[in-house]
C-alpha cells in the first residue's frame, strides 16, 4: 500500500505492489475521504508509522460492535476531511486487530491516539461531541477556515434567532447521540425555558447528577427559570416601546436574565440602581442580590457584578 500526501499529491511510503486509489492531483482543491482515511492494520501500520514522520497520522481505535465509537467514527472521518490533509485518519478495529490494540495500549473504545514522527502526541478516550473533538485538534492544527458550524453551533445560532423548534431538535439528537454528556442536557433545558416550557426544564435539570446539577451551566439554566416565572414576556417588552425610565428599564433587565442573557441583565440593573436607587425600594439593588443567589457565589459573574455592587455602595 502506498500513502500519499493529500496535500502534494507526493508518495509518503514506498509502493508495496498493492493497488490503491489514485494520488490525488496536486492542482485539486478538494480532499476526498480516500485520500485521508485509512484502515489499519498488521500488514500496513508500519508504513503508517513511517508516514507519521511527514504528517500526523490520528489513529481512532474502536470496535464496530460499539455504538460509542461508531458515533465518534462519524465525526472524525468528518473533519479529517474538513482539515484537508493536516493529517491523515488511520482507523483500527481493534476486534479484528487486538495484538495491535494491546501494543498501542488500548484498554477501552474508543481511543484515539495522535502520532507524529512516529511517537505518540497526544490522545483521548471516549465518543467526544463534535465541538470537543474540533477543540481539542485546533490545538495541534489551524481551524479548518470554511469549516461548516457544528451541531452546537447551529443550535445556538437557532435559539438566538428564535428558532427554538430547531434548536430543540438538535439538543435532543446530541442528547441521543451523547447520553452521558450532559451538557448538552443543560442546553436542552435552556431551550425549554425559552419556550416557557420551565416546568419541563426544571425536571431536566433536577434529573442531572448532582455534580452537573450543582455545577455553574445549571445553575445559570436554574437563576433563568426563577426569573422567567416573574418577568414579563416579549410582546409585554415590546409593548415598552422606546420608554426608557426606571420601570422600562427593571422590565427589560428581568426579561434579559430570563433569556439567560445575565451579563446585559445584571448590567442594567447595576445602571437603573446608579440611576434610580429608590425606584420601587431598591428593586434594582435586590434583584442583583436574588441573580447572586440563584447562579452562585462562585459563577464569574457573580464574582465580578458583587465587586462592582461592592464599588458603587462603598
Amino acid at each position: 500500500m502506498q500513502i500519499i500526501d493529500p496535500r502534494s499529491g507526493e508518495p509518503l511510503t514506498a509502493d508495496t505492489g498493492t493497488t490503491d486509489a489514485p494520488a490525488p492531483d496536486a492542482e485539486q482543491a478538494a480532499v476526498r475521504p480516500e485520500d485521508v482515511i485509512i484502515e489499519l492494520n498488521a500488514g500496513n501500520i508500519q508504513q503508517v508509522l513511517e508516514a507519521s514522520m511527514k504528517v500526523p497520522v490520528l489513529m481512532g481505535c474502536y470496535s464496530p460492535a460499539n455504538a460509542a465509537s461508531n458515533t465518534l467514527l462519524t465525526v472524525l472521518d468528518k473533519v479529517v476531511v474538513e482539515y484537508a490533509g493536516a493529517f491523515l485518519l488511520a482507523k483500527l478495529d481493534i476486534d479484528a486487530n487486538p495484538e495491535i490494540g494491546g501494543q498501542l495500549g488500548v484498554q477501552s473504545v474508543p481511543d484515539v491516539k495522535l502520532v507524529s514522527q512516529g511517537g505518540l502526541v497526544d490522545g483521548f478516550q471516549g465518543a467526544l461531541p463534535e465541538k470537543e473533538v474540533r477543540e481539542w485538534l485546533n490545538r495541534y492544527f489551524p481551524a479548518p477556515g470554511e469549516a461548516p458550524p457544528s451541531p452546537e453551533e447551529q443550535a445556538e445560532e437557532a435559539l438566538n434567532a428564535g428558532d427554538t423548534a430547531a434548536a430543540r431538535d438538535i439538543y435532543q439528537t446530541l442528547m441521543g447521540q451523547y447520553p452521558e454528556y450532559y451538557p448538552y442536557q443543560v442546553a436542552f433545558a435552556r431551550v425549554l425555558v425559552a419556550e416557557g416550557r420551565t416546568n419541563e426544564a426544571r425536571e431536566v435539570i433536577d434529573n442531572l447528577p448532582p455534580e452537573e446539577r450543582d455545577a455553574v451551566p445549571a445553575r445559570g439554566v436554574r437563576a433563568s427559570i426563577e426569573f422567567s416565572e416573574q418577568a414579563p414576556s416579549a410582546d409585554e417588552i415590546a409593548a415598552l416601546g422606546e420608554r426608557t425610565d426606571s420601570e422600562a428599564q427593571y422590565q427589560r433587565a428581568l426579561r434579559q436574565i430570563a433569556d439567560g442573557h445575565y451579563d446585559t441583565g445584571l448590567e442594567a440593573l447595576l445602571t437603573l440602581m446608579k440611576q434610580d436607587r429608590a425606584y420601587n425600594d431598591d428593586a434594582a439593588r435586590k434583584t442583583l442580590l436574588q441573580v447572586f443567589d440563584a447562579l452562585g457565589a462562585d459563577h464569574p459573574l457573580t464574582v465580578a457584578y458583587r465587586r462592582k455592587l461592592f464599588a458603587m455602595l462603598y
